[in-house]
This record gives C-alpha cells, sequence and structure tokens, in this order.
C-alpha cells in the first residue's frame, strides 16, 4: 500500500477503532512522511506505524528495460503520455526517511524488501519503536530474527501489492508459500513473534493464523474499499467488478512480482517484463497514472490480494469492529481464549 493508499485519515479511523493503522513510505519522499505522520497525530493519539522499502541493489540489465520501454510505446501513445526515466529514482530517500524516524519516533516501524543492518534496528529500538520486517520463506525470517527484529511479518503468497522477497533475482519465478503454511514452518525456525499477512478478509481467517501460530494478522486489501483508503475510486470498483475475477503475480508495473487483478495491461506485458526494480516502476509510472486519469482499469496497476472479491464497502472502523466481532465469533466456535489484541 505504498503508493497512496494508505493514508493518514485510514491509518486514524483504524487506530480510533482499535487496530494498528500504518503509514507506507515506500514511494514517499522525507519531507512527505514527515508531513504525514504530523498529519496522523494530529488526527489520533493512539499507536501507528510506518512501513518503508528497503534500498534495492542494481540486478537490472539496462538493455531488458530498453526492450521492455520500446514495447511500451504503443502504451505511451494511446495514453496520449512520455514514458518515464527508469533511472529517475535509484535513490529513494531511504536514509532521510530513517532520519525523519530517529528524530520524530513513531511507535512502530516496518520494512519491506529486505532486512536492515542490527545497527538500525538497534537505533530504533533505543528510540523506542517496535520493529518489523516482512518475510516470505523461513529462511529469510531467520535473518529476520538473527538482524535484532522485535518480530517478523510472514507474508503467504496470497498478498497483493509486492511480495516482500529480500532478493528478487531474475531467475526469480515469483511463486511463494501459502499463508498457512509459512506460519507453520516459520514458527519452528524463530522465537520472534509473528505477524501474519496475505489474503485475509475476515475474522474467521484472522483466527485461523492466530490458531496456526501468529500472533497477529495483517490487512491490506480488506481496507482498500473504505471511504477512507486513498485508492482511487476505478481501483475499488474493480475488487468486486466481474470483470475482474482473478488476481496474479506480475513484473509488468514494477519490475519485481505484485499481485494484482488480471487486466489488459497485466496480460499483454507481464510475460515479456524483465527483473528490474524500480526502474520499471518509473519507466510505467506516467502510463499508470494516465490510464486512472482516464478511468482506464485496464491500463492500472491493481493491487489486490487473493480475497479480493470478498472486500466490503464499510467505513474503516466500522471493519475494525466487524473483523473483531467475527473473530471473536470464530473463536467462541473453536473453544479458545479471545485474542489480547486487535486487528489491522
Amino acid at each position: 500500500m505504498a503508493g497512496g493508499v494508505s493514508v493518514p485519515t485510514l491509518g486514524a479511523a483504524v487506530c480510533e477503532a482499535g487496530g494498528l493503522g500504518f503509514l507506507a513510505a515506500g514511494y514517499k519522499t522525507a519531507d512527505g512522511l514527515y508531513q504525514e505522520i504530523k498529519q496522523l497525530r494530529s488526527l489520533t493519539s493512539r499507536p501507528f506505524g510506518v512501513n518503508i522499502f528497503m534500498p534495492q541493489p542494481e540486478y537490472a540489465d539496462p538493455a531488458a528495460v530498453d526492450v521492455y520501454a520500446h514495447q511500451l510505446a504503443g502504451e505511451a501513445s494511446w495514453y496520449e503520455t512520455e514514458l518515464g526515466d527508469p533511472e529517475s529514482g535509484r535513490d529513494d530517500g531511504y536514509d532521510a526517511k530513517l532520519a525523519v524516524l530517529l528524530d520524530n519516533p513513531v511507535p512502530v516501524v516496518s520494512f519491506h524488501f529486505g532486512t536492515p543492518g542490527p545497527d538500525v534496528l538497534d537505533s530504533l529500538r533505543r528510540a523506542g519503536t517496535f520493529t518489523l520486517v516482512t518475510a516470505t520463506t523461513p529462511e529469510e525470517a531467520l535473518a529476520v530474527e538473527m538482524a535484532g527484529a522485535d518480530a517478523v511479518i510472514a507474508q503467504g503468497v496470497e498478498a497483493g501489492g509486492h511480495q516482500g522477497t529480500h532478493r528478487d533475482l531474475p531467475e526469480t519465478d515469483g511463486s511463494g508459500i501459502g499463508l498457512l503454511s509459512l506460519i507453520a514452518q516459520i514458527r519452528e525456525t524463530v522465537r520472534i513473534p509473528i505477524i501474519a499477512a496475505g489474503g485475509i478478509m475476515r475474522g474467521s481467517q484472522i483466527a485461523a493464523t492466530l490458531a496456526a501460530g501468529a500472533s497477529a494478522a495483517q490487512l491490506g486489501t480488506a481496507f482498500l474499499a473504505t471511504p477512507e483508503s486513498g485508492a482511487s475510486a476505478v481501483h475499488k470498483q474493480a475488487l468486486t467488478n466481474p470483470l475482474f475475477v482473478r488476481t496474479e503475480l506480475t513484473r509488468a508495473f514494477s519490475g519485481r512480482p505484485a499481485r494484482g487483478l488480471v487486466n489488459r495491461f497485466l496480460r499483454e506485458h507481464g510475460p515479456y517484463a524483465p527483473a528490474a526494480y524500480p526502474e520499471l516502476h518509473h519507466l510505467t509510472s506516467p502510463l499508470r497514472k494516465a490510464a486512472a486519469k482516464a478511468g482506464d482499469a485496464q491500463g492500472m496497476a491493481l493491487w489486490a490480494g487473493q480475497g479480493h472479491r470478498m472486500a466490503r464497502d464499510l467505513p474503516a472502523g466500522r471493519l475494525v469492529e466487524v473483523l473483531a466481532a467475527e473473530l471473536a465469533a470464530a473463536q467462541e466456535a473453536l473453544g479458545v481464549r479471545p485474542a489480547r489484541g486487535g486487528v489491522r
């Protein structure tokens, strides 16, 4: 949810209802992050988190990126825009964002696309911040624990948006491990708490992840359709539109495996997109913006998890309450003690 979906209004609504709202800083500038933290704090006094992307090594083959750009020339003509500069965003301001989070500590910080060094995690801990790092395999989870993170986010292959794999080499096929199996494997590998993420849309699914060994659940797609979400109206409507019946992992929009609704752009360009992140993200950015402006869902990156058709058009606070009630009912049916935490 790094592209503007997880905005301060959404985070505040989730926090006020008893969940742990998050701000997405992956595609924000350091100043933009600072301003959103300031805005969120004006809307709620409850704890919240910030998610940032780890900087990526240069795996991209420039020739492959050029070939893909040539393939997208027709898209640029169709949407009457220019392709973006693939080299424009190699420096994503990671260090500056860390400085913001150390100067203005927040309760929780999570990392995606890799594990920060022990020095970074130690600095955040000394600032009073609880740290989370995404893992998609037991091996990645072990690296998270060894680096000193407070908890690991187990991201199943069902998750919408970018897979948080620590390495994305060209030969990576984009396959992954289902969430419940991943929780079980990570539980046998590490001792730190596990946060479950991937395709969770109902309280009964939260109950299943807790029963499997998770300490909490993380939801993204479930909150896309809420009024407070920063997703476009076209994106929200597409979640339950009969035209979009399934999701698929693709490199088409960003160069990294990410799960989205299968549309024309994904079908036509996904098979040819090279492993080149963030080069393809910047290359396709004008196309995605032009498609969104035109209200054309067939040209947008419609990130969504496998449970997208279960999305509910409810205010975010009300959705948290419904999820909590469903969780309590599922746990009562299972004869287990209610969870002490909330839902995000």
